[in-house]
């Protein structure tokens, strides 16, 4: 049987071998809502036929706004499964820079999360001359809106029911249609010397970059992980729904941004991704926290710390670890290690990854000393996310690891950093010239990284 190639083809392959099997999760109300695979697809299904009925067609563009929801991520599949571009937005992004992406993305079609949401989009209307529809998640405040683009997810949603209907092979078909090959997400990047370009990633760039990580690491149907980081952000995708496809894991939706920490907490992941800001956001809590208890606990705390930086700066230097130091570090795991990892929600996490910027060595060591199998990596979006991995055996603060498998990096004569591997977009979306100049005569990335 001939290798999946897409996003769509993936989906339903779960449904129909892991039907009954968690594929996401969300957070609403304080309680955990479980959608298995079947359900997954269903939805996708129902959302994609209910754009069809809209009119959105292959090669059509639908914009993406707001915090991590199961209905939000369906609609991209849904997209993409009827030959369709996914182009999520970051929710907090400046008016100016949402109307570019908005506009420069040709977003036909955009799916908002809430009144807020609905309100940015509607305040921009006159500079996206091309949308046609604005479809909200959450119907609350919506009563008094009465402007013509607008719709509900659940009017879309029962459009679609109706529309499959009277076009029962129309989904089937058209994701039949699709192949690797073809755009599955336009992830913007930030602007800083300019608008932001829009990169192209393929259904195969993407997979092909799960694969990679798949390859490199313990990753498993049962495995757990946290969809909390913006959809905007091509890691969200390549490391989350990505992933959830490839494998079968389960991605989890925290119930807002403000939740996330106690979310974390109650979830206990198997796998993580977080910047080394949020790392270092978790290492001043636990200080703080040792700040404001009793002095016996603070000396208790200080000294098994001191145990772990110890054994952490013996494993860099490839030394042996003494026996007594040993003993202490067992005890140390009973006391002290292993409820900080409860503490943090990371008990059964067996990788957690920092990226975007170097960590600092001392948090990076504090982490790997309590236990948690921290690494680095090192990615962009042009090439799907993921450029190099560190196995855990050669885990340090001042690398980010080795070309990961398939990934092949060389240094040009001016010191930059050049990529070839099957993850190199497609190209910047309506910026042919842009995409010539980041590409070599002979097909490598120019990262710009020295």
């Amino acid at each position: 049987m001939a290798e999946l190639s897409t996003l769509p083809e993936y989906m339903l392959r779960n449904a129909r071998e892991m039907g009954d099997q968690a594929a996401m999760r969300e957070k609403h109300l304080g309680i955990w809502k479980t959608y298995t695979w079947s359900q997954y697809a269903q939805e996708v299904r129902d959302f994609a036929l209910g754009l069809a009925s809209l009119d959105f067609k292959r090669g059509d563009k639908l914009g993406i706004i707001g915090n991590n929801l199961p209905k939000l991520y369906w609609a991209q599949v849904a997209a993409q499964s009827i030959g369709g571009t996914a182009v999520p937005v970051y929710q907090d992004a400046i008016a100016k820079e949402l109307a570019y992406v908005l506009h420069h993305s040709e977003a036909k079609v955009i799916v908002a999360e809430d009144q807020e949401q609905v309100d940015k989009i509607l305040s921009l209307k006159e500079e996206l001359p091309g949308l046609e529809c604005l479809i909200y998640c959450d119907p609350r405040g919506m009563t008094d809106y009465d402007d013509a683009i607008l719709k509900s997810y659940e009017e879309v949603h029962q459009a679609g029911q109706t529309f499959g209907g009277a076009n029962n092979s129309y989904f089937d078909d058209e994701v039949g249609k699709t192949s690797g090959v073809d755009i599955a997400l336009i992830c913007y990047t930030s602007g800083t010397t300019g608008n932001p370009k829009g990169v192209m990633l393929s259904h195969e760039n993407l997979l092909s970059c799960a694969r990679i990580f798949v390859d490199a690491e313990d990753i498993r149907a049962d495995d757990d992980f946290l969809s909390y980081l913006p959809m905007a952000w091509v890691g969200d995708t390549a490391y989350g729904p990505v992933l959830s496809m490839l494998v079968g894991l389960t991605c989890n939706c925290p119930e807002n941004p403000a939740t996330v920490m106690r979310d974390l907490r109650e979830l206990g992941p198997t796998g993580i991704i977080a910047p080394p800001g949020i790392w270092e956001g978790m290492l001043s809590t636990l200080q703080l926290k040792g700040v404001s208890a009793s002095p016996m606990k603070r000396k208790f705390y200080d000294y098994f710390c001191g145990v772990a930086r110890q054994i952490e700066d013996l494993k860099y230097e490839n030394k042996a670890i003494p026996g007594g130091l040993g003993f202490w570090a067992k005890i140390g795991e009973v006391m002290v290690f292993g409820p900080i990892r409860d503490q943090l929600g990371l008990r059964r996490a067996r990788w957690c990854y920092s990226g975007g910027a170097p960590m600092g060595p001392d948090t990076f060591r504090f982490f790997r000393g309590m236990g948690i199998n921290l690494k680095q990596g090192y990615g962009m979006t042009e090439v799907g996310g993921l450029v190099t991995l560190q196995p855990d055996n050669e885990a340090t603060a001042d690398t980010a690891g080795r070309p990961s498998s398939g990934v092949e990096i060389r240094v040009a004569d001016d010191s930059e950093v050049q990529i070839k591997c099957d993850g190199i977009f497609a190209g910047y979306f309506r910026e042919d010239d842009k995409t010539a100049e980041a590409m070599t005569d002979d097909g490598w990335y120019r990262t710009g990284d020295a």
